[in-house]
């Protein structure tokens, strides 16, 4: 059980999805949970409502009794979030940052000398608690807080540390990978469509068959490799198909779809980092 307080900094869709999962896991109780934003009191109330955790208005939260908070407000906001906190905020006290394109370097120069600060990226699949997450540690994270952040991030799915560098590679995986399963269902359900399959039913099909394939791979000792070997028969349906995919650069596609992502990941950070920095 999770006995530190955690204050969420923004109410919004991530921001629920995160304190949903919290909530349900039972990892922590809800009263430790404190949800603010800076004005919506309607917000607050509806969250209250459904998850029982305490809300407050930023202005009135007692900053002293929190451990960890969470920023969930918009990246845009970064700025004058970080230029209040600072004189407010305690050596002990972590910031566990939701906000795309804002490095942990970024904020720890506009804090104090040491400030903990911790980065972390879930993607859209926190919502069913199937998230993939990565969390990275600033330079002056404690590890005790950060293995907190992790088995508070565990509520909404599976957590990987991963060093900050690494982190556009890991949007374009899995940040951009839903997306990348939704358009291989699109090109299902069209093709079976001609075939004269209902849209439904091809859904499930296709939905259960990646469902599937992910967590054999998931619970099994091997590599895809191995596993897509196991599973093509010489001259068989598979290897036709899997024929189709090379002759078609299906491989390629999804290498330059990666790359692309993580390249456009890193772009995007260092433009949202030159607006915030060319603003002032």
């Amino acid at each position: 059980m999770i006995t530190q307080k955690i204050a969420f900094l923004g109410a919004g869709s991530m921001a629920e999805a995160m304190i949903s999962g919290m909530v349900e896991s039972g990892n922590i109780p809800a009263e430790n949970i404190i949800v603010t934003n800076r004005s919506n009191q309607d917000r607050l109330n509806e969250i209250n409502y459904k998850y029982g955790v305490r809300t407050v208005l930023k202005d009135e939260l007692d900053f002293s009794e929190v451990d960890q908070f969470i920023l969930a407000m918009k990246p845009k906001d970064i700025d004058a979030v970080l230029a209040d906190l600072k004189d407010k905020l305690q050596p002990n006290q972590v910031l566990v940052s939701v906000l795309a394109g804002i490095s942990t370097s970024y904020m720890e120069d506009r804090l104090n000398i040491g400030q903990q600060v911790i980065r972390v990226m879930p993607n859209t699949s926190s919502m069913l608690r199937e998230s993939a997450t990565a969390i990275s540690p600033g330079r002056f994270a404690d590890m005790d807080n950060v293995l907190v952040a992790k088995q508070l991030l565990q509520a909404i799915g599976e957590v990987f540390v991963i060093e900050e560098d690494k982190m556009d590679v890991f949007t374009g995986i899995a940040g951009s990978g839903p997306a990348y399963f939704y358009y291989l269902m699109e090109h299902i359900e069209e093709t079976g469509r001609a075939e004269g399959m209902d849209r439904e039913t091809l859904r499930e099909i296709g939905a259960q068959t990646l469902l599937g394939a992910a967590k054999m791979m998931l619970e099994r000792d091997e590599s895809p490799t191995e596993l897509r070997e196991n599973v093509t028969s010489p001259n068989g349906t598979t290897a036709a198909g899997l024929d189709a995919l090379d002759q078609n650069g299906g491989g390629q596609a999804i290498s330059a779809a990666i790359k692309g992502a993580a390249s456009r990941s890193k772009e995007l950070s260092k433009e949202l980092e030159g607006l915030l920095v060319g603003s002032k």
